[in-house]
């Protein structure tokens, strides 16, 4: 009697997913198929155009001094 029980109960859950996964699917089949057949836009590689510029020195308007000095050799 048990079995009985068991296997009426096991036979029913089957069909029971088995219910469902049918439902679902006849019920999502157009968005199934357009998720399976979908192609992403291709996108363009961006490309990266770096230039570099340095900005060079202007010339000093004010004289230098020399580099030794008498006060520093005193020192």
């Amino acid at each position: 009697m048990f079995a009985l029980i068991a296997a009426l109960v096991f036979i029913g859950s089957f069909l029971l997913a088995a219910g469902t996964i049918i439902g679902m699917f006849a019920l999502y089949h157009d968005k199934i198929v357009a998720a399976l057949t979908f192609e992403p836009i291709p996108q363009e590689v961006p490309v990266y155009r770096l230039r570099i510029s340095r900005r060079r020195a202007a010339p000093s308007i004010r004289p230098t001094a020399p580099a030794f000095t008498a006060a520093a050799l005193a020192a």
